[in-house]
């Protein structure tokens, strides 16, 4: 039976978003600009910033983020077409409890960056203000919980704080990135430095499309609520090629000018440091209550719960507890993590949406799923196997051969299964 939403169901957490419940391109990208404005961004971007040359740098961050923005817009299209966010998109690609592994690996996967983040809004503070350490852990919890509340509220939390703060995080960047460029010497001088470390361009461009690729594949959370498939495809690769890469470039720029990543060290160096504060405050929370948010959409399909704002402080309560036990510490192999094991989720998705849909999914409170698809799992075995054992670009070999092995493998089981209604029918 139909029913209006109630408050705890105003996000549409286990149904498709109506219409009537759509946002315009600029609420959308706002949003997405927000989540994509991320600190943990800055650092592969230094990273990528000492292994090359100027030019080489650029041509690196530009095919990595492009790359990024293709494989989210993909999914940010199947997310505006069918009013669908990622998980509940599995159950079609995975299977009613098949689903449920795509919820745990995008779930933990988000509420390990909000612990990440959590930890370095409390860590850095302290060090830049002087406070005693004894203060770290004290901060930990009031940021934890301080930064899931937009997130608590909903959309409408998300997009009055993205309103805000994603215009004065691009006036910040602007201005410190003007500042570094007269310190370097102008054009003339960013091209004369020489890399510093080594870095192979595969391996480059894997940590700069692997880095963000789980915020990637649940950007869905908010194209779903795009009025048509081209806004959703056009705020992504705003958010994912424009926004992340910005993040990245400017990692890029600290590194190769100041031999600092970060930018709240870079704006320390630049003689900025309120505004450092500042700019890092605003960079994290926008990323944090959209992971949280995530979290608990995710957390919605896993438990078949509307219950959204529960489940959001459940994850703050769940990142906190991390952050405290030292979640700053695992930054690199969960990056490697999220670059294996996540694309081949979307990889599969996108094909069984072409291929198994033909486009379009049937209503999802009626359509007869099965408990697992096997053919989505399998696929998701082989992409992922692919892209932990590639000497390439991990997450794109993970995509595509996901998605690769979802066609043959439904090719080939839909050609048994018609070869035997012929055999019944001539019989």
């Amino acid at each position: 039976m139909n029913h209006s939403p109630t408050p705890e169901e105003q996000d549409y957490p286990l149904s498709a978003v109506p219409l009537s419940a759509r946002k315009s391109l600029w609420s959308m990208g706002l949003v997405l600009l927000g989540f994509t404005f991320f600190t943990a961004t800055m650092w592969a971007g230094g990273t990528v910033g000492t292994a090359f040359d100027f030019s080489s740098m650029l041509w690196v961050l530009a095919i990595g983020n492009l790359l990024l923005g293709l494989y989210a817009a993909g999914l940010g299209y199947i997310a505006a077409k069918s009013g669908l966010n990622t998980a509940l998109m599995s159950r079609f690609a995975f299977g009613q409890i098949g689903s449920k592994l795509s919820d745990i690996i995008l779930g933990f996967t988000q509420i390990g960056w909000y612990a990440w983040g959590t930890a370095t809004m409390a860590m850095l503070l302290v060090k830049m203000t002087g406070l005693s350490e004894s203060w770290t852990l004290p901060l930990m919890v009031v940021f934890g919980f301080g930064f899931c509340i937009s997130a608590f509220i909903g959309y409408k939390g998300l997009e009055m704080l993205s309103r805000f703060a994603v215009p004065a995080m691009i006036i910040l960047i602007a201005v410190s990135m003007t500042i570094a460029t007269s310190d370097a010497g102008g054009l003339a001088g960013l091209t004369a430095i020489a890399p510093t470390s080594d870095l192979s361009i595969a391996a480059a461009i894997t940590l700069v499309f692997g880095t963000f690729v789980s915020g990637g594949t649940q950007a869905t959370n908010w194209t779903r609520f795009a009025r048509s498939g081209k806004s959703a495809v056009w705020a992504t690769l705003a958010a994912f090629f424009v926004g992340n890469g910005l993040m990245t470039l400017v990692g890029a720029f600290g590194a190769l000018v100041y031999q600092q990543a970060d930018i709240v060290d870079i704006m320390v160096a630049q003689g900025l440091a309120t505004l450092g504060i500042l700019m890092l405050f605003l960079n994290l929370w926008t990323t944090q209550d959209n992971t949280v948010y995530n979290f608990a959409v995710a957390g919605c399909n896993l438990l078949r719960t509307r219950r959204r704002k529960m489940v959001t402080l459940v994850g703050a309560g769940i990142g906190t507890l991390l952050a405290v036990l030292g979640m700053y510490e695992w930054l690199i192999p969960f990056l490697i993590l999220l670059g294996t094991f996540i694309p081949p989720i979307g990889g599969v998705i996108m094909a069984n949406f072409v291929v198994a849909y033909r486009g379009r999914y049937p209503d999802i409170a009626q359509a007869p799923l099965p408990a697992f698809n096997y053919i989505g799992l399998a696929a998701y075995g082989v992409g992922s196997f692919a892209a932990y054992t590639s000497p390439w670009v991990a997450p794109v070999v993970g995509v595509i051969v996901a998605g690769m092995a979802y066609t043959l493998f439904f090719i080939a089981c839909d050609g048994v299964k018609a070869r035997r209604e012929s055999q019944v029918n001539a019989t």
